[in-house]
């Protein structure tokens, strides 16, 4: 699974400009190659957590959190579920993507579990 971390910037929410328009035109190129190399599962962007909710859980008690959240470079703005072979071929296309945010960003990279780590 791979990560676009939040900024400050995209927890003000999504705002249409010529440089947002541009990033996002690159962005659906890149996942256009994505899928034609049978790479990409799924990809989708997530709202500001000034939208969020958090639920805590202690014992049987369960309570609400309210975002916005604190730190937004701790936080995921967006993300994509790539099938590769290896983590090696995931940085390969995490290095061809274009910048996901408008200013400095990162993207992190988390191997999902299989059966066989499970087992």
């Amino acid at each position: 699974m791979v990560f676009v971390k939040a900024t400050e910037d995209s927890e003000k929410g999504f705002a249409r400009t010529p440089e947002t328009e541009a990033m996002m035109e690159a962005m659906g190129r890149f996942n256009d190659e994505l899928s034609a190399a049978g790479v990409l599962l799924m990809a989708d962007g997530l709202k500001p957590t000034s939208d969020a909710k958090r639920v805590a859980f202690d014992g049987p008690r369960r309570s609400v959190i309210d975002g916005p959240f604190a730190e937004a470079r701790e936080q995921v703005a967006g993300f994509w579920l790539w099938e590769v072979k290896d983590m090696d071929e995931a940085v390969a296309w995490v290095k061809r993507c274009p910048n996901p945010m408008t200013g400095p960003s990162e993207i992190e990279i988390r191997p999902i579990y299989e059966p066989v780590d499970l087992a």
